[in-house]
């Protein structure tokens, strides 16, 4: 006995409104002295900007570079 498809086995078609989810979210900008917390070196301010995609952030210890986007930094 055969047994019946399942819907979740089922492709979308690139075309298809249906099943599309939400909208990404537009991609966080920075500028420089913005003040930022990173998950595992705390708070910092960005000292600069290259090519809208890395940051060099002064976490008062140390600077890092970190290249966007990443999901550890946020805008305070």
């Amino acid at each position: 006995m055969m047994k019946p498809a399942r819907a979740a086995t089922r492709r979308l078609l690139p075309t298809s409104p249906f099943g599309l989810g939400p909208p990404a979210p537009p991609a966080e900008q920075f500028a420089e002295q913005d003040q930022v917390t990173h998950d595992k070196y705390g708070l910092g301010r960005v000292v600069t900007v290259q090519d809208d995609d890395t940051l060099i952030i002064d976490f008062g210890a140390h600077r890092m570079r970190i290249t966007m986007p990443c999901a550890k930094l946020a805008k305070l």
